[in-house]
């Protein structure tokens, strides 16, 4: 993936030299933490013309990987299909069967997916994402964003890219006046999308480590019941 983001973006990366899959060699990133409202702005910049790169389908080109677990990526020219197939459904089962979410959440999540496209029932275009922005994997040096790392890579709505943003506090408003001077962000967005889109996260982040992370996606789904 960082070797697509480097190929086919214009997106600052490490510069990678060796990749196997129990060994990545990419180039040293001098980083320390500090950003700003200008490198904050500049992030927005980026990632508007990163969800300016389309194709004609939402998925991927082969499957990736989120946080180590997989990411299935077929391609499908339906948003809401997508979603609710490769996102919420894989990732929903995934952490039920480790013992990770408890079978009501699961079961309040597949009667949110059955009545998912009366919430999703816009139509985006498909928008290449970063997939996993959080602050750990945007680099910043004296000020200015060096690079980002470990991305999830796929197509798709680019609101979910914002909502992620949002569920973990990645930025601040600087970059959202930013980035919808250059792409519109629709009122819908916050109103009604943005909460199931970060059910996502929420359903990685069980997988991964459990705890309040279920308890959350227990929140939403039953908000939305």
């Amino acid at each position: 993936m960082l070797r697509y983001l480097a190929q086919e973006t214009a997106l600052p990366v490490p510069t990678l030299h060796h990749a196997t899959a129990d060994l990545l060699v990419m180039d040293f990133i001098a980083a320390d933490g500090r950003g700003g409202a200008e490198a904050e702005a500049r992030t927005a910049r980026h990632l508007a013309t990163l969800h300016g790169l389309s194709a004609e389908a939402f998925g991927f080109e082969r499957d990736t990987v989120i946080g180590g677990l997989p990411q299935p990526n077929a391609w499908s020219r339906d948003w809401c299909a997508f979603f609710r197939d490769r996102r919420l459904l894989f990732m929903g089962y995934k952490a039920h069967e480790a013992g990770r979410l408890p079978l009501e959440t699961l079961g309040g999540l597949e009667r949110l997916c059955g009545r998912l496209e009366g919430y999703i029932d816009h139509d985006p275009a498909p928008a290449l994402i970063h997939g996993d922005i959080w602050a750990g994997n945007v680099l910043y040096h004296q000020g200015r964003v060096a690079a980002y790392i470990d991305p999830a890579l796929y197509f798709a709505d680019a609101e979910i890219e914002l909502a992620f943003i949002e569920l973990f506090s990645t930025f601040g408003p600087g970059f959202f006046a930013t980035y919808g001077a250059l792409r519109p962000i629709s009122p819908d967005y916050r109103a009604v999308r943005r909460d199931i889109y970060n059910l996502y996260p929420l359903l990685v982040h069980s997988m991964l480590f459990g705890g309040g992370y279920s308890d959350r996606v227990a929140a939403i789904v039953q908000r939305y019941r």
